[in-house]
């Protein structure tokens, strides 16, 4: 037992040093001696969907659950996985094994929220977020996605005090931090959302769409060249299938700029 999580460790060690090929190939390694330890499937799902074989990673979670239907970490990252690969049906199914388990898991309700968010559901997608709240009043997870739907609802102050109490929760979120931007950058009060995207890119200097809201914020000071640079940032950023739409027309805007420049 003590050799396995030794090796066990060895593939955390990978995935958090961003190896995750590495990691795959050491959980698969482990699986051959020990194919019924549920923890090593879970972690096999993880570093699977982290390098991008989402298919992999779920049947990998899913037998992770079926060994241990216990594991809310595997059920959570299932659930997770599932959404991005666009079983919403089926990630809304994962998310309510958890709250089975455990009614007073706040996460469970917000990601629940988010897939309905996703589907236009918004009355459902709202329901979700306040009953996280009841539970955990100060779930920073919770109240961004509270003032997503808030704003989608055009209830902006309510979004934008949403935000700011995230904020103060935790200072250092920068999801808050860009959220607010976008409220201001969609009601024109631009310098505000140019303060508040730099403030995202201090906390996270990858975080992708602040750099595309900051070439839209040069690009209504026709300032085409920033624009460009700030746009660039984001398609080298921003690799995600789901982004393919948006990136393809950020793509058609940067060439347009630069035939013009």
């Amino acid at each position: 037992m003590q050799e396995l999580e030794l090796l066990l460790a060895k593939g955390r060690q990978a995935m958090e040093s961003g190896e995750f090929g590495q990691a795959v190939r050491a959980f698969r390694q482990i699986l051959k001696e020990h194919p019924e330890t549920a923890e090593c499937h879970y972690l096999l799902g993880e570093a699977l969907a982290e390098d991008g074989k989402l298919g992999e990673a779920i049947a990998s979670l899913e037998k992770a659950v079926e060994l241990d239907e216990t594991n809310l970490d595997a059920l959570y990252t299932l659930g997770d996985v599932l959404f991005e690969s666009r079983h919403p049906d089926q990630a809304l199914s994962t998310y309510q094994r958890i709250l089975d388990q455990d009614s007073g898991e706040a996460e469970a309700l917000v990601s629940m929220g988010l897939v309905y968010f996703s589907q236009d559901r918004m009355d459902e997608a709202e329901a979700c977020y306040r009953k996280a709240l009841v539970i955990e009043p100060d779930s920073v997870f919770a109240l961004n996605s509270m003032g997503d739907v808030a704003y989608a609802a055009g209830r902006e102050q309510e979004a934008i005090e949403l935000y700011r109490k995230v904020i103060s929760l935790d200072p250092e979120d920068p999801q808050g931090h860009y959220n607010l931007a976008e409220v201001y950058y969609d009601t024109g009060e631009l310098a505000a959302a140019e303060k508040a995207c730099r403030e995202t890119l201090r906390l996270d200097p990858q975080f992708a769409f602040a750099y595309l809201t900051l070439g839209n914020l040069y690009l209504d000071e026709e300032e085409p060249e920033e624009a460009i640079k700030q746009f660039q940032k984001f398609l080298s950023l921003e690799q995600s299938a789901d982004a393919e739409d948006i990136r393809n027309e950020v793509k058609a805007v940067v060439e347009g700029l630069k035939a013009e420049i």
